[in-house]
């Protein structure tokens, strides 16, 4: 089995150029199903997470090509309207097929992600919004079975905001006859890309970014040509590798404005910040971060996809942090493992009360998820002696070439067997 082995103490500086960002190419992919001529998109990051939602595709009948960081996707034909559960059960966001097929298919045979009962998971906000839009649904032995001859426009309230849950609807809306209202939208960069690409293609969307979104249907969209945007977590993972280790970075091709909430917060560490148009910057100044304490909120406010790297600093910072997770359940699984580092971190209900300790040593560690990845990783980084990181498939789902671009600022990291 793989595993990362990083030698911590290093010196880490210097300069990293960020991907396109995994959480606006997945639904992008998605809804090139929406286009009756190909669509041409850039800037697309290498993947697992990507070669799973490209195979998804191409297994409906449609024509996948790539070359580098650019990704063809021809969709004038789709034979099979069904995302199988061998694919599904790898990755949640196969879920983001739901909408276009129905709405361009008039059908779509989806299982349930991961295998969960519609009732526990934010898909039912989806179904409930489709169901709402005209279409049949019903569940098959697993599957989400929808039928539609065409979708019309409605007003759609969610309960609770839902990412995933916005960006299905708003594809199945950019099809449907008349106009849809979404309502308690999410308001995540990564929305406001897919909403550009569905206007390049001739969809009429308006409001991405805002808790209201309106679209009005077309009958038909053309594959438009579309660069992904910069990878706000991505973006954030490194800047905190760089405070940690008390040092500098400048991440290129990076997005400053969909960082705010995680610059503030990097800014009250103590963290010398300064931005461009398409750069960030960070420098330590060689002293410790500032424990910072965070809440998780869904977006403008603090990311919850970044509170695992924040476990890190506040586990190495001056003083004390609470750290609260309000999105996700089992969020702090990567506590244990950072424990085992030598942090001093205590757990209740969803709040991580941390208290900094001047170094961390190194570790056999275990990744339970994607951020929970990054978090062991750039801790083995700084920590004194070697840190072996498994169950590493968990970070190629969402960091391109980390090694790489580790190797890249100065972190002695290497993936190995066994």
């Amino acid at each position: 089995m793989e595993r990362l082995k990083i030698e911590g103490g290093h010196p880490i500086a210097g300069e990293v150029t960020i991907s396109g960002a995994k959480n606006a190419v997945l639904p992008i992919i998605a809804a090139t199903l929406l286009c009756r001529t190909p669509s041409n998109l850039s800037n697309v990051p290498d993947l697992d997470d990507v070669r799973t939602m490209l195979d998804l595709v191409a297994g409906m009948g449609a024509s996948v090509t790539t070359d580098g960081d650019e990704v063809s996707v021809d969709a004038r034909q789709i034979t099979n309207p069904i995302a199988p559960d061998e694919l599904v059960r790898t990755m949640r966001a196969s879920i983001l097929v739901l909408g276009p097929l129905v709405a361009r298919a008039g059908e779509a045979k989806v299982s349930l992600p991961g295998g969960c009962a519609i009732g526990s998971r934010p898909v039912d906000l989806h179904v409930e919004g489709l169901r709402q839009m005209g279409a049949e649904i019903t569940l098959e032995a697993g599957y989400i079975h929808a039928k539609c001859e065409r979708l019309h426009g409605a007003r759609i309230l969610f309960e609770k905001v839902t990412v995933t849950g916005t960006e299905n609807l708003m594809m199945a809306a950019a099809l449907a006859e008349g106009t849809t209202v979404l309502e308690n939208a999410a308001r995540e960069p990564e929305i406001v890309d897919l909403a550009n690409f569905l206007n390049r293609c001739g969809a009429v969307v308006k409001g991405a970014g805002s808790q209201t979104i309106v679209i009005q249907g077309v009958s038909q969209l053309k594959g438009a040509s579309h660069s992904i945007c910069p990878d706000r977590i991505e973006t954030g993972t490194f800047l905190v590798a760089a405070a940690i280790a008390q040092s500098s970075i400048r991440c290129n091709k990076s997005d400053p404005a969909s960082l705010e909430a995680v610059l503030a917060k990097l800014k009250e560490s103590g963290a010398k910040i300064e931005t461009g148009e398409d750069w960030i910057s960070l420098d330590m100044m060689g002293q410790r971060p500032k424990c910072v304490d965070i809440t998780t909120a869904p977006y403008p406010a603090f990311p919850t996809d970044m509170q695992a790297q924040f476990c890190v600093l506040n586990s190495v910072g001056v003083g004390v942090a609470t750290v609260v997770e309000t999105i996700f359940e089992n969020r702090f699984m990567h506590v244990a493992e950072l424990q085992r580092m030598g942090a001093d971190i205590s757990i209740s209900g969803n709040a991580a009360i941390i208290r900094g300790v001047e170094k961390l040593e190194g570790a056999s560690v275990e990744a339970t998820d994607l951020r929970a990845s990054a978090s062991l990783v750039i801790a083995g980084a700084i920590a004194g002696g070697t840190t072996y990181v498994d169950k590493v498939y968990h970070i190629d789902r969402g960091y391109e070439n980390i090694e790489a671009k580790l190797k890249g600022i100065g972190v002695h990291i290497e993936r190995v067997t066994g």
